[in-house]
């Protein structure tokens, strides 16, 4: 197993000495990196190299066999409450609940990350997002597409200062992708911190790169 890393930032986050084995496969080890405030990681690798499990274990949804996640020098624990007030974890299944409106799975979303936002706010957010006219419809109606946007919708009322997320960009066509563009970019401006894991070019030329290589 080799884990080619260009990413050496000392960070508010940073990861010391990571391993993930899955049975017989050890997907990483001693794995290292930070990542500065106002930074974009762009985390590379072919299918089944550990890009989804990588940010898993950053947002404490899963456990390394060795190694620590540190926030502004201080390492999480397995339950750290500080864990769940910085980040914000955006996987790449959309997560939503086919029988409630985009509205309501919108809300419903930001309550479970402890995000007050009103009908009205998340409305707004939402018509941002390209779903004007589309609050009201169940989600099991929605495109593909228009799903991934409620995400979107989500990252727009968030003040959580680390987002990670796993290929945000699946589904969108090139006008969604400019609008998640802007998402990451207006966080960076104020400081955030965005890691993302992606097959996919990104439009971030200041993003720099993490690239997990092979397995063992």
């Amino acid at each position: 197993m080799t884990t080619a890393v260009q990413a050496a930032a000392t960070g508010p986050l940073r990861a010391e000495g990571l391993q993930v084995t899955r049975g017989p496969r050890q997907l990483f080890s001693e794995l290292s990196f930070g990542i500065d405030s106002g930074e974009i990681l762009v985390l590379r690798g072919a299918n089944g190299t550990g890009k989804t499990t990588l940010l898993r274990v950053v947002a404490g949804l899963t456990q390394p066999d060795q190694g620590s996640v540190q926030w502004c020098g201080r390492a999480w624990g397995a339950k750290d409450a500080e864990r769940r007030s910085v980040c914000l974890y955006l996987g790449h299944a959309h997560a939503l609940k086919e029988e409630l409106s985009a509205l309501q799975n919108l809300k419903l979303a930001l309550a479970l990350d402890g995000i007050e936002a009103g009908t009205e706010a998340c409305a707004h957010a939402l018509d941002a997002c390209g779903l004007a006219g589309r609050h009201a419809v169940q989600v099991r109606r929605l495109s593909q597409g228009q799903k991934r946007r409620v995400g979107l919708a989500r990252l727009a009322l968030s003040e959580k200062p680390l987002w990670l997320l796993d290929e945000p960009t699946n589904a969108l066509d090139a006008e969604g992708i400019e609008r998640f563009s802007a998402l990451i970019l207006g966080h960076t401006a104020k400081g955030g911190i965005a890691a993302v894991a992606t097959h996919l070019p990104m439009p971030f030329q200041s993003a720099r790169e993490l690239r997990l290589e092979g397995s063992a």
